[in-house]
Parts: structure tokens; C-alpha cells; sequence
């Protein structure tokens, strides 16, 4: 009898390949969605009184370039998501809004309060104010690969820049989703990939424009380059 290839064909080689590829298969995403000026700015972006953290004073860009279409999107996303993971600024900003949202923004306020939320941060403690809200302790970067590993939906990160940087850094994640709205707000405030990581290749899957001018651009990680 011939001996059978160890490499391919074999039963236990064949039955190890497709249990790895069904755990890729299975594995949660990890989802970032984006505002920001052609500049790279995130900061406050729905009003002034946003985030006026650093002194920065020129929130409230955003609105003007929201459209039916990109409001139906946003509404789309949050909703898909199984759970939600954010840096400390921008948690206290949601905990502080979304539990007390009016009617009209309940498409929105009803996962953003039900479903499971996350939070990376050295300086929040438990118990949180903000139900189902769990606190990330430790090495972000590895709670968050374990959150991965997880069963359930997929994580959306909504804002939280400089947590988004270590997520990239640590190439956690999967999908960006941005939208590139067409003003220049200068002021400093903070940026999007203001980090120091290594190079990180994208590819884009898709991009249009909206009625506003805005660009909706998503792009997936490149692994292995």
C-alpha cells in the first residue's frame, strides 16, 4: 500500500483544514465606522458642545452632510451590530446621551442600550452607570482578539480614535467604514490615525458619494503584506 502524502489527503489533515477554516468563518468581526473631515478630524462631530476636550472649539461639523440615504446607513450599522466596543471618551459621551434619547432616536438609542457594550479604559471602574457595559482591564489588544473569539455578532467601535489606533497596531481590525466629509475644520482636535503603529495596507470594497458631497468609502484589512 502506498503511503498517503502527509500534507494533503489524509483524513486528519483534511477534518484540521476545514475546522480552521470554519473557526475563520465563525470568528466575530471587528468593525470601525467613522465621521471625519477631509482633514482627519473626529472630534466632536453632531454639536459644538460635543467634546470640548483640549479646548477644541469647532464641533458640529458633521450634520450638515447627512443625507436619507447616509442616515438609513448609519441606522443599518448600528443595528447589525452585536456588540459595541469604545474608548473611554467616547463612552462617558454615550452614556451620558443615548440611555435618555428622545423618540426619534430610538432606530438608534434602542441597541446602543440593549445589546452588550465594552469599554477600554485604565481609569473607568466598575460597576458601570450605563447598563450591560462591561470594562476591558488588562492588555486591550488582547481582551479584545478574546472578545473576538467569542460567539455572537459582530463588535462595532464607533469614534474612539486613539483606541482604534491600538486596535489597528495589533491588526484587530477587519472592516473600516468612514465617512470623509468634505470641510476642512483645522483647530487641532483629535484625528484619526494620529498613532505611531507600523505601515497598514487597505483594500477598498466599496466607496460612493453622498447628495451632500460627503464620500462613504469602506475598506477591509490586507493582512500578511
Amino acid at each position: 500500500m502506498r503511503h498517503m502524502p502527509p500534507d494533503r489527503g489524509a483524513p486528519g489533515h483534511e477534518r484540521t483544514a476545514a475546522e480552521g477554516h470554519l473557526r475563520a468563518a465563525t470568528r466575530r468581526k471587528l468593525i470601525v465606522t467613522e465621521w471625519m473631515t477631509l482633514d482627519g478630524v473626529v472630534q466632536g462631530p453632531s454639536s459644538p458642545d460635543e467634546d470640548r476636550s483640549a479646548g477644541f472649539s469647532r464641533g458640529g461639523w458633521h450634520p450638515r452632510y447627512f443625507d436619507d440615504e447616509t442616515l438609513r446607513l448609519t441606522v443599518e450599522t448600528v443595528a447589525a451590530a452585536g456588540a459595541y466596543l469604545l474608548g473611554r471618551g467616547t463612552y462617558e459621551i454615550f452614556a451620558a446621551h443615548w440611555p435618555n434619547a428622545s423618540p426619534e432616536e430610538q432606530a438608534l438609542a434602542r441597541p446602543l442600550n440593549e445589546r452588550p457594550k465594552y469599554v477600554a479604559s485604565t481609569t473607568l471602574a466598575e460597576p458601570l452607570a450605563w447598563q450591560r457595559t462591561t470594562l476591558l482591564r488588562g492588555d486591550v489588544a488582547a481582551a479584545v482578539s478574546a472578545l473576538k473569539r467569542e460567539a455572537g455578532g459582530d463588535v462595532l467601535v464607533i469614534g474612539s480614535p486613539r483606541l482604534v489606533d491600538t486596535l489597528l497596531a495589533a491588526d484587530l481590525v477587519d472592516e473600516l467604514r468612514l465617512m470623509i466629509d468634505p470641510i476642512v475644520v483645522g483647530g487641532g482636535g483629535k484625528r484619526l490615525f494620529d498613532g505611531d503603529g507600523p505601515p497598514k495596507a487597505l483594500r477598498l470594497v466599496e466607496s460612493r458619494a453622498a447628495s451632500t458631497g460627503a464620500i462613504l468609502a469602506t475598506y477591509t484589512a490586507e493582512r500578511g503584506l
